[in-house]
């Protein structure tokens, strides 16, 4: 009996945890510090903006913009009259613009018991010449010639019911 139990005393002492049964240490996490935030100590820089070169009137070409009475919406009318399209006569005035976009103009003009009539004349005060003129004014020489601030208003936008 002395020899069983000290044969079972050996056994129990050579007998360990089997391989892979460890379990890792237990890492506690600890706090990283505070890494300070730099401030800067100027402003971003930003890419310098770019306009497009003014026409030789001084009008951008890609917006149609009021013309400020340099041609004024009178000499439109000369124009119309010149062309024989109005007379004295008619009580034909100008509703919208002139609209200029380099050396072009865009003009909406009214009449009583008529539809508006949108004019498209180019050239510089005080010698413009007609372009085209009607309820719709987005013709070929519009679309091909014309910066985009007047083909932006002669075939885009629809003239004021007034």
């Amino acid at each position: 009996m002395i020899a069983g139990a000290a044969s079972c005393a050996l056994l129990a002492a050579g007998c360990d945890k089997p391989p892979g049964l460890e379990l890792p240490p237990v890492r506690t996490p600890t706090a990283a510090p505070p890494t300070p935030t730099p401030f800067p100590t100027a402003p971003p820089t930003l890419p310098p903006t770019t306009t497009a070169a003014p026409s030789p009137t001084g009008f951008p070409e890609t917006t149609a913009v009021n013309c400020g009475g340099d041609p004024a919406g009178r000499e439109v009318l000369a124009v119309l009259r010149r062309a024989g399209l109005v007379t004295g006569s008619t009580g034909a005035r100008v509703v919208t613009g002139p609209m200029c976009a380099g050396t072009w103009q865009w003009t909406v003009v009214r009449m009583p018991d008529a539809d508006p009539l949108q004019v498209v004349t180019r050239g510089s005060p005080g010698s413009l010449r007609l372009v085209t003129a009607g309820t719709d004014v987005c013709s070929i020489p519009v679309r091909t010639g014309a910066p985009a601030g007047i083909r932006a208003a002669a075939c885009d936008a629809r003239p004021p019911a007034l």
